[in-house]
């Protein structure tokens, strides 16, 4: 092999490199900013037509098309473009995303790269996590289990030697009762014992109501100061409420990297981080009917909430009834907490106080005061 085929080698497989470095980052740019109403590499329509085959209908040259269209698709559609405005009236005029300053022509290159690249291969990893949560759930039964059994073994053992000692004391008493004349003891109910024992050591026992009196109302105290969102907030960390909906933010913002921005759209832009409405999941669901963990099932209960039938692609506004989530955060009334204020002018990500919400299949309160979410 003389030099020039060895120099044409080195680039050929630094060109493959370099493509792979865009594909792979291509997937993470069209998962954050495409994937909500996208499919790659398949035709299932969500929100937007899926992506396979898209570079064999679009006016060629494609790649020149895509870029314009993905970073301006307006300033397209106003130019006249013929295959844009049949698109634009074909979903009814929904527009799309502008991502012009969003995006540079680079990332939106490596998107195209990401596209052209095969299908990535189905991930099991949510059928493992369920696998893992039940293993989990079944390690925290036996747990419990054991505790419980424990806590009986003790108190047998401890009713065993009581009775032990209670009879020998009786048969030394009478042996002590027959060398001095005494009339041999007999026993009485354990209830007379107790009864005739509080009578000789009544002093002790007024101390020690006093002792339990005190305790029982210091423990009524943390009871009713721990009511509500105070014990919610305070006390309460692994607190994970069962939610109406199993949604499993793994999945979600994990495995499929949607950001928290787009369902918590308030967090950058009010006190509220706010709930999702169940239209921010019909952005998918509309076309994404069945999931990996739980099949059609949850996913029914959006149709429901948003009275949507998926056998007409119709909503009836009658029938839709919001879905009530269980909040896992609450504060006491008289603290005020600004979500704008600390994401963005403090710069906090979410995972500071909330945990790495991308591991959670049900997410749950991983801090229990301020001081350790700020420390």
């Amino acid at each position: 092999m003389n030099f020039k085929s060895i120099i044409c080698l080195l680039f050929f497989l630094s060109s493959q490199f370099f493509f792979a470095q865009n594909a792979e980052n291509g997937a993470k740019l069209f998962k954050q900013n495409c994937a909500v109403c996208h499919s790659s590499h398949t035709d299932q329509r969500l929100a937007g037509p899926g992506l396979k085959g898209v570079f064999d209908r679009v006016p060629k040259p494609a790649d020149e098309w895509l870029i314009k269209w993905i970073l301006n698709n307006d300033k397209l559609i106003k130019s006249g473009d013929a295959y844009a405005n049949k698109i634009y009236n074909e979903y009814n005029k929904a527009a799309m995303t502008v991502f012009e300053g969003q995006l540079s022509e680079n990332d939106v290159k490596d998107i195209l790269a990401f596209l052209k690249a095969p299908p990535p291969a189905a991930k099991n990893a949510p059928v493992a996590q369920t696998a893992s949560n039940q293993t989990t759930t079944t390690e925290e039964t036996k747990d419990k289990g054991s505790n419980y059994l424990l806590i009986f073994l003790v108190l047998f053992i401890l009713a065993v030697l009581w009775i032990s000692l209670r009879n020998v004391r009786i048969a030394m008493e009478n042996v002590v009762n027959a060398k001095t004349g005494k009339p041999i003891y007999e026993p009485k109910t354990i209830g007379e014992e107790i009864k005739e024992w509080l009578t000789k050591n009544s002093r002790l026992v007024f101390v020690a109501s006093i002792v339990v009196l005190f305790i029982g109302m210091k423990s009524c105290w943390d009871a009713l100061w721990k009511v509500g969102v105070y014990y919610d907030w305070k006390t309460q960390k692994g607190y994970k409420p069962e939610q109406p909906i199993k949604f499993s933010h793994k999945i979600h913002a994990g495995d499929h990297e949607i950001a928290c921005q787009y369902c918590h759209n308030g967090v950058e832009k009010s006190r509220h981080s706010g709930i999702p409405t169940v239209n921010i999941c019909m952005n998918c669901h509309k076309g994404i009917q069945e999931g990996p963990t739980t099949g059609k099932t949850e996913i029914a209960k959006i149709y429901a909430a948003a009275g949507y039938d998926p056998s007409t692609g119709k909503y009836d506004p009658s029938k839709a009834n919001p879905i009530r989530w269980i909040k896992v955060y609450n504060l006491p009334d008289h603290v005020y907490f600004s979500h704008q204020q600390h994401v963005v002018v403090g710069k906090l990500e979410c995972e500071k106080c909330h945990g790495n919400v991308k591991e959670m299949d049900v997410v749950e309160q991983k801090k229990s005061s301020y001081n350790e979410m700020v420390y």
